[in-house]
């Protein structure tokens, strides 16, 4: 069911020609809610809470995937580089609802935390927490760690946790949908929002005023020995099942599909809770699905089970930019 209102959905904001006239006057409210909501924040009547170190968020404004996590991996590896020690807070989509901030460590059940901060624990080795609760889940993280600066997944609409920079991921392909917002089109703030930002990334595609980021991956990996790998390439000749339980499966599905290689595709919901009986077609096949979706099947994985680990190439500008922005926000903010 949950599939079926999605996939209808999709196809109102990115396929039709003119949105749906009975949802207009929802999305119209909708506009007005978090217009307001956000005013409350800025203009003080709703507490916002400022952290003793940096924090930069990174998120979107339509629903569905974008290309987020991918760049919290990249952005974490590169403040290491750099001599930052980070940390990671999340919600912890598809997690069950803790009562209080939980760690994420790299064994820890995606059912629990949620299945991209347990991705991200494991790509990064920084220190993850989750709590639908951001501020919460940062101070928990400060209090237990030596992180010097803070990355929130998907927090772009989360106003009580003040922030030095906003970061937000463009869909380079599908981009606004109809330019509504919910339920009328994919949106969750205006476009407006984005004059706002510090930076704009744009995935799969070059956009006008973004940094244009392109995801690499080329080797599939065996969910029942991770030493076990080998090029996509060589699936060519040989038909297989590709499936994606993402926000945008078909970015998959056209990543496989540059090497020329042959495969039904299956998609399943986002953050999808996989059973082995979900994937009991595959006794005979081939099963090749995203990193994200892996660290969900690893308990009841095949032999003939493969994930493709994806890394965020970007300009070296955004790099360089990234630290002058963070530089000047924070100046007179000591960094230890």
């Amino acid at each position: 069911m949950k599939k079926r209102v999605t996939n209808w959905l999709q196809r109102e904001w990115y396929e039709k020609p003119s949105p749906n006239p009975f949802l207009i006057p929802l999305a119209a409210t909708f506009r007005k809610i978090v217009t307001i909501r956000r005013w409350t924040y800025r203009r003080g009547v709703k507490r916002v809470s400022r952290l003793p170190v940096p924090a930069i968020v990174v998120g979107n404004l339509t629903v569905g995937g974008t290309g987020k996590t991918p760049l919290i991996v990249w952005l974490a590896r590169f403040l290491k580089e750099k001599g930052f020690r980070p940390g990671i807070i999340s919600r912890g989509y598809g997690a069950a609802r803790a009562r209080q901030p939980l760690q994420v460590f790299e064994n820890s059940d995606p059912q629990d935390v949620g299945d991209e901060p347990l991705l991200i624990a494991r790509r990064t080795a920084c220190p993850v927490f989750v709590f639908h609760q951001r501020v919460e889940a940062a101070n928990a993280l400060l209090e237990k760690t030596g992180c010097n600066i803070i990355l929130s997944d998907d927090g772009l609409q989360h106003y009580a946790l003040d922030r030095d920079l906003e970061i937000v991921v463009v869909d380079g392909s599908r981009r606004f949908g109809n330019g509504l917002c919910l339920p009328a089109g994919p949106l969750r703030e205006p476009v407006e929002r984005l004059n706002s930002v510090d930076m704009t990334v744009s995935s799969e595609a070059t956009a006008p005023g973004a940094y244009a980021m392109f995801l690499e991956g080329e080797i599939a990996v065996n969910l029942q020995d991770e030493s076990v790998k080998r090029p996509l390439e060589s699936f060519c000749g040989h038909p297989f099942v590709a499936i994606a339980g993402i926000g945008n499966p078909g970015r998959f599905f056209r990543h496989l599909g540059t090497f020329g290689l042959q495969f039904d595709c299956r998609e399943f919901p986002d953050h999808h809770r996989y059973r082995a009986e979900d994937l009991a077609f595959a006794e005979e096949c081939s099963l090749v699905m995203t990193e994200k979706d892996a660290v969900k099947c690893v308990a009841f994985a095949n032999s003939n089970f493969w994930y493709v680990p994806v890394e965020a190439r970007l300009p070296t500008e955004f790099g360089k930019n990234l630290l002058t922005l963070l530089k000047a926000k924070c100046d007179g903010q000591k960094i230890t």
